[in-house]
């Protein structure tokens, strides 16, 4: 067999099919580490430690820092109307 053929596929790169998926995996780990660094910031801002170990060591593809962003969330001031 030569280097670089398959016969199941042609010309094989060495990757196989991941090849293929490369491109769509790269926007996500970038969502992940923006939604990572930004719940690594709020909780070492507000002290929660057990949250800050939490997100710095689970790999979860951004879920759980979207999780720890929605319910941390800092209620919205409501304006109040003048009579």
């Amino acid at each position: 067999m030569m280097w670089g053929y398959n016969n199941f596929n042609g010309y094989y790169n060495g990757f196989g099919m991941m090849n293929n998926w490369f491109g769509l995996l790269i926007p996500f780990v970038v969502l992940d580490l923006i939604l990572r660094g930004f719940a690594l910031w709020k909780s070492a801002k507000r002290e929660q430690n057990i949250w800050f170990i939490a997100l710095l060591v689970v790999n979860s593809m951004g879920i759980l820092p979207l999780i720890y962003l929605l319910l941390n969330r800092e209620p919205q001031k409501v304006a109040k109307k003048i009579k």
